[in-house]
């Protein structure tokens, strides 16, 4: 597939005019490795905004990896781009890919030139797609299957409507050289599997357009899940009371509504990580209680019913 090298600048000018005025006055700091997606959006971006500044994260989990990170930041210093090198440690739980990726946004993060800036990621259409099977294949539930989104402050992801072969063509048109990473070709990693093998062949069944279609899919839910959200919040509003929940003001709201409430409600007063099954016992609290005792929640709190409240007691 051929790709378009103009369409990167058109993207990533498009969605710094979406920023807030604020954030949009400040510097914004991009995410480098190398590879064709961010160098691709770091030079449009430089190109839109000189004062843009790269971030090159070490992960230290390949051989010659400091070394390399030192010469990408020399050339694009080169290049009239501010750019530093990043170490981090990647451990713990989740595994290599997500304990990086945790490593990978809180070094960005601390890295940002004033506290305002956006970070910038090479996000593209493909990896959106990749995101919604992965979603689809764990049931994680429409969150996950919506995707990411361009705008969630700090993150910007300019090119979740670009090609891969969008980017490949950007670098090509600017002389740019690259570097491939050889954990993308590593089979032992889900998403690579993904990319090489389940995409290709649903793009060979479907007869092409699978990817867009995906990409398509996420952004109708998000779209739906904003507008649930919404109704929520208003929900929660008018339910809250001194820490609890009042149930009658539950009672009547559609699940779907009464379970993000749950979620919004849970996870500000301390509960760890809440999965499905945490969601609907404590739904049950409400749209099919019996008399019945609540759930034991992570982060050691159980939820009761008392007195048509829900209420959190520590354990």
């Amino acid at each position: 597939m051929a790709g378009d090298p103009g369409a990167v600048r058109r993207a990533v000018r498009a969605a710094l005019a979406r920023l807030p005025d604020d954030v949009r006055a400040a510097p914004p700091l991009v995410g480098c490795s190398g590879g064709a997606d961010s160098f691709a959006l770091l030079f449009a971006t430089h190109a839109e905004r000189p004062d843009a500044r790269a971030a090159v994260v070490d992960h230290g989990l390949q051989e010659g990896s400091a070394e390399r990170s030192r010469e990408l930041a020399a050339q694009l210093r080169e290049r009239g781009i501010t750019a530093d090198v990043h170490p981090v440690v990647v451990e713990g739980a989740g595994g290599t890919e997500a304990a990086a990726r945790r490593a990978r946004y809180a070094a960005l993060e601390a890295a940002r030139p004033e506290p305002r800036s956006a970070v910038l990621l090479g996000h593209t259409l493909d990896d959106q797609a990749e995101t919604v099977l992965l979603g689809l294949g764990r049931g994680s539930g429409p969150r996950s299957v919506a995707g990411m989104r361009e705008w969630d402050a700090p993150w910007l992801r300019p090119l979740l409507a670009v090609r891969r072969a969008d980017t490949r063509a950007a670098c090509a048109a600017r002389g740019l050289t690259p570097w491939e990473d050889p954990h993308n070709a590593d089979p032992r990693f889900t998403r690579v599997r993904l990319r090489h093998e389940v995409l290709p062949l649903l793009e060979d069944v479907l007869a092409g357009g699978v990817a867009e279609a995906l990409a398509r899919t996420a952004g109708q839910l998000r779209e739906d899940a904003a507008a649930l959200d919404g109704w929520a919040s208003r929900v929660r509003c008018a339910a809250e009371r001194d820490g609890a929940l009042d149930v009658a003001e539950l009672a009547g709201i559609p699940a779907a509504v009464r379970r993000r409430v749950l979620r919004s409600w849970l996870r500000d007063h301390g509960t760890g990580p809440l999965t499905d099954a945490h969601l609907r016992a404590a739904d049950d609290l409400v749209g099919a209680w019996r008399g019945q005792g609540g759930p034991r929640l992570p982060g050691g709190l159980d939820l009761v019913r008392e007195r048509g409240r829900l209420e959190l007691h520590i354990r």
